[in-house]
């Protein structure tokens, strides 16, 4: 039986100058167009009136990049933009989900909290150099771990404590292993007995409290003591008795 397995890698990038300030352009473009799109849509629920999905906030998309006032849209790639459309309409429709457990309405995005942008194409990874290609971006490095495995499927560029990362999602097949054996058996988690199965046998409690209780009461007793003494003789702070004296008695 074989299965879709996807699988992200996290890696964090070394960037230059210029890099930099670009991711930080397309991260906020990013986030204005989410923030624009969904003022839009949250009016329109005012109003009552149907939401606007990617179709029409595409073409929105276009008449901000002619404006005069949004023009500085058409320096960043329109795939990020076009990806935070899509991410809205998903939101909207998990936040409208009946299903969904924790469903919510989207919420507006603030400079430099999530500050990210996500390419769905147009990237190249080479491994062997440690570099990835964003568009618009060019070449940056990046610390290469660990080994990608799979089809890349896209790449996200984040930002967390001043450092820039990039998480690259693969997909790949893999088969699912069978056990050989064709027999079963049943578990009872218990107190008394940690386990006892459906064959009769049983498995003991490890106890490790028990073992370490003695070596334990010993060190508050000796921490207990301590205290005490501290107070008789005037060199503790604190006047009033520790909760521990009933164990005094104990030590004598």
């Amino acid at each position: 039986m074989k299965q879709i397995i996807r699988k992200a890698f996290k890696s964090r990038l070394n960037p230059n100058s210029d890099q930099v300030q670009k991711m930080v352009e397309f991260a906020g473009a990013n986030r204005f167009v989410w923030n624009k799109a969904l003022a839009m849509n949250l009016f329109r629920l005012e109003q009552k009136q149907p939401l606007l999905w990617y179709n029409e906030l595409s073409f929105w998309l276009k008449l901000w990049k002619s404006s005069e006032d949004y023009g500085f849209l058409k320096t960043v790639h329109s795939q990020p933009l076009q990806q935070a459309l899509k991410n809205l309409e998903k939101a909207f429709k998990d936040g409208f989900d009946k299903k969904q457990p924790l469903k919510r309405i989207p919420k507006f995005k603030k400079k430099g909290l999530s500050d990210s942008f996500r390419y769905p194409q147009g990237f190249k990874l080479e491994q062997e150099s440690s570099k990835v290609f964003l568009p618009k971006i060019g070449w940056v490095k990046y610390r290469n771990s660990r080994q990608v495995t799979g089809d890349v499927k896209n790449m996200t560029i984040s930002r967390k404590g001043g450092y820039w990362y990039v998480s690259i999602q693969t997909e790949y097949e893999t088969e699912l292993k069978r056990h050989s054996s064709t027999s079963m058996i049943g578990v009872d988690m218990g107190v008394t007995r940690f386990a006892t199965l459906s064959d009769g046998s049983y498995v003991e409690p490890l106890n490790s409290f028990r073992k370490s209780y003695q070596r334990n009461w010993l060190l508050n007793s000796v921490s207990c003591l301590k205290k005490s003494v501290s107070l008789l003789t005037g060199k503790s702070r604190n006047k009033s008795l520790p909760d521990c004296m009933s164990v005094l008695p104990m030590l004598v």
